[in-house]
Protein backbone atom coordinates (compact mmCIF):
# COMPACT_ATOMS: atom_id res chain seq x y z
CA UNK A 1 0.00 0.00 0.00
CA UNK A 2 1.45 3.34 -0.99
CA UNK A 3 1.94 5.77 2.00
CA UNK A 4 -0.47 8.44 2.25
CA UNK A 5 0.91 11.94 1.68
CA UNK A 6 1.23 14.69 4.03
CA UNK A 7 -1.32 17.58 3.23
CA UNK A 8 0.63 20.91 2.08
CA UNK A 9 -2.24 24.33 2.09
CA UNK A 10 -1.14 27.65 0.42
CA UNK A 11 -3.04 30.00 -1.51
CA UNK A 12 -2.81 33.83 -2.79
CA UNK A 13 -5.40 36.78 -2.36
CA UNK A 14 -7.28 37.40 -5.62
CA UNK A 15 -5.91 42.02 -4.98
CA UNK A 16 -4.02 43.11 -7.80
CA UNK A 17 -2.51 41.83 -10.78
CA UNK A 18 0.73 39.09 -10.02
CA UNK A 19 3.74 40.14 -10.35
CA UNK A 20 6.90 37.76 -11.29
CA UNK A 21 7.98 38.23 -7.95
CA UNK A 22 4.74 35.93 -7.14
CA UNK A 23 5.32 33.45 -9.84
CA UNK A 24 9.75 33.31 -8.93
CA UNK A 25 8.83 33.23 -5.27
CA UNK A 26 5.97 31.34 -4.83
CA UNK A 27 4.06 30.26 -7.18
CA UNK A 28 6.15 28.17 -9.89
CA UNK A 29 7.68 26.32 -6.33
CA UNK A 30 4.18 24.71 -5.87
CA UNK A 31 4.84 22.89 -9.17
CA UNK A 32 7.37 20.67 -7.40
CA UNK A 33 5.68 19.70 -4.29
CA UNK A 34 2.16 18.13 -5.88
CA UNK A 35 4.33 15.13 -5.97
CA UNK A 36 5.45 14.99 -2.29
CA UNK A 37 2.59 16.25 -1.09
CA UNK A 38 -1.38 16.51 -1.47
CA UNK A 39 -1.55 19.88 -2.12
CA UNK A 40 -4.33 22.72 -1.52
CA UNK A 41 -4.37 26.16 -3.07
CA UNK A 42 -6.69 28.65 -2.76
CA UNK A 43 -8.14 31.79 -4.86
CA UNK A 44 -8.15 33.71 -1.26
CA UNK A 45 -11.13 35.81 -2.32
CA UNK A 46 -12.41 36.50 1.58
CA UNK A 47 -9.29 37.48 2.68
CA UNK A 48 -9.30 39.98 -0.09
CA UNK A 49 -12.80 41.79 1.23
CA UNK A 50 -10.48 43.63 3.82
CA UNK A 51 -10.17 46.31 1.26
CA UNK A 52 -12.50 47.94 -0.88
CA UNK A 53 -12.77 46.87 -4.51
CA UNK A 54 -14.97 47.26 -7.52
CA UNK A 55 -17.63 44.10 -7.76
CA UNK A 56 -17.48 43.57 -11.08
CA UNK A 57 -13.12 43.70 -11.58
CA UNK A 58 -13.10 41.86 -8.00
CA UNK A 59 -14.57 39.12 -9.56
CA UNK A 60 -12.58 39.31 -12.88
CA UNK A 61 -9.29 39.13 -10.98
CA UNK A 62 -10.58 36.22 -8.65
CA UNK A 63 -11.20 34.47 -12.26
CA UNK A 64 -8.12 35.09 -13.39
CA UNK A 65 -6.32 33.68 -10.19
CA UNK A 66 -7.58 30.36 -10.63
CA UNK A 67 -6.97 30.42 -14.38
CA UNK A 68 -2.86 31.96 -13.76
CA UNK A 69 -2.65 28.86 -11.19
CA UNK A 70 -3.17 26.56 -14.11
CA UNK A 71 -1.61 28.41 -16.91
CA UNK A 72 1.39 28.53 -14.51
CA UNK A 73 1.75 24.64 -14.40
CA UNK A 74 -0.48 23.28 -11.73
CA UNK A 75 -2.27 20.42 -12.39
CA UNK A 76 -6.10 20.88 -11.73
CA UNK A 77 -6.46 17.21 -11.25
CA UNK A 78 -3.40 16.21 -9.26
CA UNK A 79 -3.79 19.50 -6.97
CA UNK A 80 -7.21 21.20 -5.75
CA UNK A 81 -7.33 24.42 -6.83
CA UNK A 82 -10.56 26.15 -5.31
CA UNK A 83 -12.10 29.54 -4.43
CA UNK A 84 -11.86 29.96 -0.54
CA UNK A 85 -15.92 32.22 -0.94
CA UNK A 86 -17.46 28.57 -2.48
CA UNK A 87 -16.66 26.66 0.86
CA UNK A 88 -18.58 27.98 3.85
CA UNK A 89 -16.56 25.70 5.86
CA UNK A 90 -13.50 28.18 5.88
CA UNK A 91 -15.99 31.23 7.56
CA UNK A 92 -17.70 29.09 10.09
CA UNK A 93 -14.49 27.18 11.65
CA UNK A 94 -13.18 31.19 11.44
CA UNK A 95 -15.68 32.44 13.72
CA UNK A 96 -15.68 28.93 16.08
CA UNK A 97 -11.52 29.52 16.33
CA UNK A 98 -12.12 33.04 17.03
CA UNK A 99 -13.83 31.99 20.31
CA UNK A 100 -10.36 30.07 21.00
CA UNK A 101 -8.38 33.57 20.15
CA UNK A 102 -6.77 36.00 22.63
CA UNK A 103 -7.31 39.54 21.90
CA UNK A 104 -3.28 39.69 23.25
CA UNK A 105 -2.45 37.87 20.20
CA UNK A 106 -3.78 39.50 17.42
CA UNK A 107 -2.96 43.03 18.80
CA UNK A 108 0.89 41.60 18.27
CA UNK A 109 0.28 40.99 14.76
CA UNK A 110 2.25 43.33 12.98
CA UNK A 111 0.77 42.67 9.29
CA UNK A 112 -2.25 44.33 10.99
CA UNK A 113 -0.38 47.30 11.70
CA UNK A 114 1.16 47.70 8.34
CA UNK A 115 -1.96 46.69 6.69
CA UNK A 116 -3.58 49.45 9.00
CA UNK A 117 -0.96 52.03 8.05
CA UNK A 118 -1.66 51.84 4.58
CA UNK A 119 -5.23 51.37 4.61
CA UNK A 120 -5.95 54.46 7.45
CA UNK A 121 -9.42 55.29 6.09
CA UNK A 122 -10.93 51.46 6.23
CA UNK A 123 -9.34 49.94 9.58
CA UNK A 124 -12.11 47.29 9.67
CA UNK A 125 -12.45 44.46 11.77
CA UNK A 126 -11.50 42.07 9.11
CA UNK A 127 -8.08 43.70 9.40
CA UNK A 128 -7.66 42.63 12.57
CA UNK A 129 -9.04 39.28 12.62
CA UNK A 130 -7.53 37.89 9.59
CA UNK A 131 -5.27 35.19 11.23
CA UNK A 132 -8.02 34.01 12.78
CA UNK A 133 -9.82 32.91 9.07
CA UNK A 134 -6.31 31.94 7.56
CA UNK A 135 -5.73 29.64 10.92
CA UNK A 136 -9.42 27.93 9.51
CA UNK A 137 -7.88 28.03 6.23
CA UNK A 138 -4.86 25.66 7.26
CA UNK A 139 -6.45 23.71 9.57
CA UNK A 140 -9.48 23.09 7.80
CA UNK A 141 -7.79 20.68 5.49
CA UNK A 142 -5.85 19.27 8.19
CA UNK A 143 -2.49 20.42 6.93
CA UNK A 144 0.79 19.44 7.38
CA UNK A 145 2.98 22.07 5.99
CA UNK A 146 2.76 25.76 5.09
CA UNK A 147 5.15 27.40 2.50
CA UNK A 148 6.03 30.60 4.45
CA UNK A 149 8.40 33.49 3.81
CA UNK A 150 10.23 34.87 6.69
CA UNK A 151 6.98 37.78 6.55
CA UNK A 152 4.43 34.99 7.58
CA UNK A 153 5.77 33.49 9.83
CA UNK A 154 3.68 34.90 12.85
CA UNK A 155 0.98 34.42 10.83
CA UNK A 156 1.44 30.47 11.22
CA UNK A 157 2.38 30.50 14.83
CA UNK A 158 -0.71 32.11 15.49
CA UNK A 159 -2.03 29.13 13.45
CA UNK A 160 -0.64 26.72 15.56
CA UNK A 161 -1.25 28.25 18.78
CA UNK A 162 -4.87 28.58 18.31
CA UNK A 163 -4.82 24.57 17.38
CA UNK A 164 -2.83 23.72 20.49
CA UNK A 165 -4.70 25.12 22.66
CA UNK A 166 -8.33 23.63 20.93
CA UNK A 167 -6.50 20.33 21.19
CA UNK A 168 -5.50 20.69 24.74
CA UNK A 169 -9.50 21.61 25.38
CA UNK A 170 -10.92 18.51 22.99
CA UNK A 171 -8.25 16.22 21.85
CA UNK A 172 -6.47 15.23 18.70
CA UNK A 173 -8.92 17.87 16.33
CA UNK A 174 -6.27 19.54 14.89
CA UNK A 175 -3.00 18.59 13.11
CA UNK A 176 -0.05 21.42 14.38
CA UNK A 177 0.85 22.90 10.70
CA UNK A 178 5.18 23.00 10.03
CA UNK A 179 6.65 25.85 8.34
CA UNK A 180 7.96 24.54 4.82
CA UNK A 181 10.74 26.97 4.24
CA UNK A 182 13.19 24.37 2.30
CA UNK A 183 13.35 25.26 -1.57
CA UNK A 184 12.25 29.03 -1.90
CA UNK A 185 12.07 31.12 -4.23
CA UNK A 186 13.61 33.84 -5.20
CA UNK A 187 13.08 37.17 -3.19
CA UNK A 188 12.43 39.78 -5.78
CA UNK A 189 12.74 42.98 -5.10
CA UNK A 190 11.05 46.50 -6.67
CA UNK A 191 12.72 47.68 -9.77
CA UNK A 192 12.52 51.00 -9.02
CA UNK A 193 13.32 50.51 -4.70
CA UNK A 194 15.20 47.15 -4.13
CA UNK A 195 14.90 47.97 -0.24
CA UNK A 196 11.46 46.69 -0.62
CA UNK A 197 9.78 43.09 -1.99
CA UNK A 198 8.24 43.69 -5.23
CA UNK A 199 4.59 44.22 -5.23
CA UNK A 200 1.06 44.02 -6.70
CA UNK A 201 0.10 46.78 -5.23
CA UNK A 202 3.24 49.43 -6.06
CA UNK A 203 1.69 52.94 -7.40
CA UNK A 204 5.27 53.13 -9.66
CA UNK A 205 4.01 50.91 -12.69
CA UNK A 206 8.12 50.50 -13.24
CA UNK A 207 8.81 48.96 -9.79
CA UNK A 208 6.95 45.41 -10.77
CA UNK A 209 6.55 43.50 -13.98
CA UNK A 210 3.39 41.45 -14.22
CA UNK A 211 2.49 38.66 -15.57
CA UNK A 212 0.83 39.55 -18.26
CA UNK A 213 2.82 42.38 -19.15
CA UNK A 214 3.44 42.20 -22.93
CA UNK A 215 7.04 41.34 -23.80
CA UNK A 216 7.71 45.47 -25.06
CA UNK A 217 6.77 46.63 -21.56
CA UNK A 218 8.56 43.77 -19.63
CA UNK A 219 11.76 44.62 -21.66
CA UNK A 220 10.67 48.39 -21.26
CA UNK A 221 10.50 47.87 -17.45
CA UNK A 222 13.86 46.24 -16.65
CA UNK A 223 15.71 48.75 -18.79
CA UNK A 224 14.35 51.16 -16.29
CA UNK A 225 15.44 49.38 -13.55
CA UNK A 226 17.48 51.34 -10.73
CA UNK A 227 21.02 50.30 -10.72
CA UNK A 228 23.99 52.20 -9.64
CA UNK A 229 26.85 54.69 -10.99
CA UNK A 230 29.32 51.62 -11.63
CA UNK A 231 28.93 49.47 -15.12
CA UNK A 232 30.49 46.33 -13.39
CA UNK A 233 27.47 43.27 -13.20
CA UNK A 234 28.88 41.72 -9.50
CA UNK A 235 26.53 40.29 -6.87
CA UNK A 236 27.06 42.63 -4.02
CA UNK A 237 23.72 43.17 -2.25
CA UNK A 238 24.86 46.10 0.34
CA UNK A 239 26.46 48.34 -2.23
CA UNK A 240 24.86 47.25 -5.28
CA UNK A 241 21.10 46.48 -4.34
CA UNK A 242 19.42 46.99 -8.04
CA UNK A 243 21.90 44.83 -9.98
CA UNK A 244 22.12 42.02 -7.05
CA UNK A 245 18.11 42.16 -7.46
CA UNK A 246 18.29 42.07 -11.43
CA UNK A 247 20.85 39.32 -10.99
CA UNK A 248 18.44 36.85 -8.82
CA UNK A 249 15.92 37.49 -10.86
CA UNK A 250 17.98 36.45 -14.54
CA UNK A 251 19.50 33.62 -11.88
CA UNK A 252 15.63 32.48 -11.28
CA UNK A 253 14.77 32.06 -15.05
CA UNK A 254 18.05 30.85 -16.22
CA UNK A 255 19.09 28.26 -13.49
CA UNK A 256 22.63 30.04 -13.16
CA UNK A 257 24.57 31.45 -10.56
CA UNK A 258 25.55 34.15 -9.63
CA UNK A 259 29.32 33.55 -10.02
CA UNK A 260 28.56 32.36 -13.92
CA UNK A 261 26.16 35.35 -14.49
CA UNK A 262 29.36 37.57 -13.39
CA UNK A 263 31.57 35.80 -16.00
CA UNK A 264 28.59 35.70 -18.84
CA UNK A 265 28.58 39.98 -18.53
CA UNK A 266 32.30 40.20 -17.73
CA UNK A 267 32.89 43.29 -19.57
CA UNK A 268 29.25 44.33 -20.79
CA UNK A 269 27.28 47.35 -19.54
CA UNK A 270 24.15 47.53 -17.41
CA UNK A 271 22.14 48.00 -20.43
CA UNK A 272 23.46 45.03 -22.10
CA UNK A 273 22.49 43.11 -18.92
CA UNK A 274 19.24 44.77 -18.76
CA UNK A 275 18.46 44.05 -22.16
CA UNK A 276 19.32 39.75 -21.43
CA UNK A 277 17.25 39.93 -17.97
CA UNK A 278 13.82 41.39 -19.66
CA UNK A 279 14.53 39.18 -23.05
CA UNK A 280 14.91 36.00 -20.32
CA UNK A 281 11.81 36.67 -18.28
CA UNK A 282 9.45 38.15 -21.53
CA UNK A 283 10.55 34.56 -23.04
CA UNK A 284 9.41 32.82 -19.48
CA UNK A 285 6.20 34.47 -19.44
CA UNK A 286 5.14 33.93 -23.21
CA UNK A 287 3.87 30.50 -23.43
CA UNK A 288 2.17 30.95 -19.63
CA UNK A 289 0.29 34.02 -21.29
CA UNK A 290 -1.32 31.68 -23.94
CA UNK A 291 -2.30 29.33 -21.94
CA UNK A 292 -3.68 32.14 -19.83
CA UNK A 293 -5.47 33.07 -22.98
CA UNK A 294 -7.10 30.18 -24.01
CA UNK A 295 -8.57 29.38 -20.47
CA UNK A 296 -10.20 32.53 -19.95
CA UNK A 297 -11.86 32.10 -23.47
CA UNK A 298 -13.00 28.86 -22.91
CA UNK A 299 -15.86 29.82 -20.06
CA UNK A 300 -17.32 26.01 -20.23
CA UNK A 301 -14.02 24.37 -19.75
CA UNK A 302 -13.13 26.82 -16.70
CA UNK A 303 -16.62 26.92 -15.44
CA UNK A 304 -16.30 22.85 -14.89
CA UNK A 305 -12.50 23.03 -13.52
CA UNK A 306 -14.21 25.42 -10.71
CA UNK A 307 -17.01 23.68 -9.90
CA UNK A 308 -15.24 20.06 -9.47
CA UNK A 309 -12.30 21.23 -7.42
CA UNK A 310 -14.80 23.19 -5.13
CA UNK A 311 -16.88 20.37 -4.67
CA UNK A 312 -13.54 18.20 -3.65
CA UNK A 313 -12.65 21.31 -1.00
CA UNK A 314 -16.17 21.11 0.36
CA UNK A 315 -15.79 17.62 0.84
CA UNK A 316 -12.68 17.47 2.72
CA UNK A 317 -13.79 20.51 4.69
CA UNK A 318 -16.82 19.04 6.10
CA UNK A 319 -15.08 15.92 7.42
CA UNK A 320 -13.29 18.53 9.99
CA UNK A 321 -15.54 20.92 10.72
CA UNK A 322 -18.15 18.03 11.30
CA UNK A 323 -15.42 16.93 14.03
CA UNK A 324 -14.95 20.85 15.54
CA UNK A 325 -18.87 20.86 16.24
CA UNK A 326 -19.10 17.75 17.50
CA UNK A 327 -16.28 18.49 20.04
CA UNK A 328 -17.77 22.11 21.09
CA UNK A 329 -21.20 21.10 21.40
CA UNK A 330 -22.64 22.76 18.63
CA UNK A 331 -25.75 20.43 17.83
CA UNK A 332 -26.51 18.85 14.41
CA UNK A 333 -29.29 16.30 12.86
Amino acid sequence: MAEEKKILYSGMQATGNLTIGNYLGALRNWMTLNEEYECFFGVMDLHSLTIRHEPAEFRKRARDLFALYIAAGLDPEKNCIYFQSHVPAHAELAWILSCYTYMGELNRMTQFKDKAAKHSDNINAGLYTYPVLMAADILLYQADVVPVGKDQLQHLEITRDIAQRFNGVYGDVFTIPEPYMGKMGANVRSLQDPSRKMSKSDENPNASVYLMDDADTVRRKFKRAVTDSESEVRYDVDNKAGISNLMDIYGAVTGKGSDEIEQEFKGCGYGDFKSAVGDAVADLLSPMQKRFQELRNDKNYLDGLIKANDERAYYSSRKTLRKVKKKVGLTEV
